[in-house]
């Protein structure tokens, strides 16, 4: 009997250590860590965009299909809590081409304002195209759903600044005041007189995967304060990025 009451203990610690040794522990469920070794990022990005502009004159109006062209060489920095979040910064071109029809554009004038003159009815140049090229540092912050491979949902918004680097009308088909063709040449006139020499832009872009539609806006006008009009650039269009 003794015994027995003696073993009855011990049999019963050893079924509660054999239960334990078999019941699995409860872990906590760790999130996959992202792997952002040797990632296809958003370094070149190239934007091809329609650019019309803000705040024009009754006056004065632009015709046919006027451009932005855009290429940046981004660095791109993720968040260490969060690799979906990131800032990113770089140089770039950018550049805007905005087209009339028989308008003369004073660039080269040594007039107080520059001049948007309506010349259809004597002799004239067709077309004419005013282009102004900037030297761009774009500032952004970046969402990205699957950074590891650049697949997915993607946006980013930021402020662009920039130096003028040139402005420059181009002139084609010279004509009479009936839009016969007199000498098809093209002439182009080139001066930084009428416009400010820094811009500061607002920019921002949703897509998916390598293509994406992106907006801006300039928040500084084009044409010096009582040079000219008041214009703002305001431009929609697509960006390719992730080469």
């Amino acid at each position: 009997m003794k015994l027995t009451r003696l073993l009855l203990p011990a049999l019963l610690l050893i079924s509660i250590a054999g239960m334990a040794q078999e019941t699995p522990k409860k872990t906590k469920d760790k999130k996959p860590k992202i792997d952002l070794t040797g990632r296809p990022n958003d370094h070149l990005l190239l934007q091809l965009g329609y650019t019309q502009w803000a705040n024009l004159p009754d006056t004065l109006s632009t015709n046919g299909l006027s451009k932005s062209l855009n290429v940046y060489l981004m660095m791109d920095f993720p968040f260490k809590n969060n690799p979906r979040l990131s800032m990113a910064f770089g140089p770039g071109i950018g550049s805007d081409h905005i087209l009339f029809t028989k308008r003369r554009i004073g660039i080269t004038d040594l007039a107080p304002a520059l001049a948007f003159t309506n010349v259809q009815d004597t002799n004239h140049y067709k077309k004419s195209k005013l282009a102004t090229v900037y030297a761009e540092a774009p500032i952004e912050f970046r969402y990205n759903s699957d950074p590891e491979n650049n697949k997915g949902f993607k946006w980013a918004v930021g402020i662009k600044v920039g130096a003028l680097l040139n402005a420059h009308t181009r002139n084609t088909k010279w004509q009479n005041r009936s839009g016969n063709l007199l000498n098809d040449y093209v002439m182009k006139e080139s001066s930084k007189r009428f416009f400010n020499r820094t811009r500061l832009v607002a920019h921002g872009r949703v897509g998916l995967g390598n293509i994406a539609v992106y907006g801006s806006y300039q928040l500084t006008t084009v044409i010096k304060d009582g040079f000219g009009p008041a214009v703002r650039p305001l431009t929609i269009g697509l960006t390719i990025s992730g080469l």
